[in-house]
């Protein structure tokens, strides 16, 4: 049996598995789950994963592409109304945001999360990485 045949009787056993098994077959395979509560798109992303890994995954020519087609999206921005934490040396630092872009810290207004971020540490950070917002530091 070759290895795409493998995967393709691989990806049909995924149909009608409930959260649970979809999430252990995950963590065998890949480690930690994701956090998502729909089967259906842990199915989909395990049958990706098990496809991309029969074909070798994304070659480096593709990964380039994908980042220059994302790259003028930006990153997403929290609600308005959302807190952010952040535990900086046994102290923790709570920041709420605004609707027009702005944040909230210790009762003050700023326009930029890297101000609050040179604020807290005395240096300077980028404030969406200091907070965890972006993809790349989360671990996707």
């Amino acid at each position: 049996m070759s290895r795409m045949e493998a995967a393709t009787r691989e990806v049909a056993a995924l149909e009608g598995l409930g959260l649970n098994d979809l999430r252990a077959i995950w963590r065998e395979r890949y480690g930690a789950p994701p956090s998502l509560r729909s089967p259906e798109l842990v199915a989909m992303m395990l049958a990706w994963r098990l496809q991309a890994q029969c074909e070798g995954g994304i070659d480096a020519d593709m990964r380039r592409a994908l980042r220059r087609t994302s790259a003028g999206r930006g990153q997403p921005t929290p609600n308005d109304g959302t807190r952010l934490t952040r535990e900086w040396k046994g102290v923790r630092h709570e920041v709420t945001t605004l609707g027009d872009g702005g944040f909230v810290y210790c009762g003050v207004r700023y326009q930029s999360l890297s101000q609050i971020a040179r604020l807290i540490t005395g240096s300077r950070w980028n404030g969406p990485r200091f907070f965890g917002l972006r993809a790349e530091d989360i671990g996707t």
